[in-house]
């Protein structure tokens, strides 16, 4: 009998990644051959850094892990998966409310291409907080994301604030 490697995406902005998003990766190459971290160029959302550097972020942050590998890709993450011979969508829950989203797109994805399974995660407990958004928001606002991104991403992230071009949104933790 073939024994067939399984190949996983985990799609996302990562604008910018975060300890959750490498938990969830990790785990997923715990439980997968190889482990595609798929970072979307054009997102329906304002965007901090630019693919070229949210690809390098997340090469950093797995420079360690043969296991994962790091692309950018554009359109739909199905025709993605596919292109790259992915069998896997693997996605992340943090609370409740991501439940129905990742649920509806999932749906949508299986109605696409049906032969490409998704695959959710729960976060762990210590992540269920952190989103990009609330990093960035942080930092913006001066406070310390050391505990929620590596040094390398707080540089990162600090460097592109201290441009003086990027402002909290109006729903800041500030409030």
């Amino acid at each position: 009998m073939e024994n067939k490697l399984v190949k996983a995406i985990f799609p996302g902005t990562f604008d910018p990644i975060h300890y959750g998003h490498m938990d969830i990766a990790r785990r997923a190459a715990r439980l997968f051959d190889e482990v595609a971290m798929a970072v979307y160029d054009k997102p329906l959302k304002n965007l901090l850094f630019s693919p070229e550097e949210r690809i390098d972020l997340v090469r950093q942050a797995f420079a360690d892990n043969p296991k994962v590998s790091v692309t950018g890709y554009s359109g739909l993450t199905v025709e993605f998966a596919r292109k790259i011979g992915a069998q896997v969508i693997v996605r992340g829950l943090r609370v409740f409310s991501d439940f129905e989203f990742e649920f509806r797109m999932a749906l949508a994805n299986q109605r696409l291409t049906p032969d490409i399974e998704t695959t959710a995660l729960i976060t762990a407990e210590q992540h269920t907080f952190l989103s990009s958004s609330t990093v960035k928001e942080i930092a913006m606002l001066g406070g310390d994301v050391t505990s929620m991104v590596p040094p390398f991403v707080a540089d990162a992230l600090r460097r592109k604030i201290s441009d003086g071009n990027h402002q909290p949104p109006p729903n800041a933790l500030r409030d």
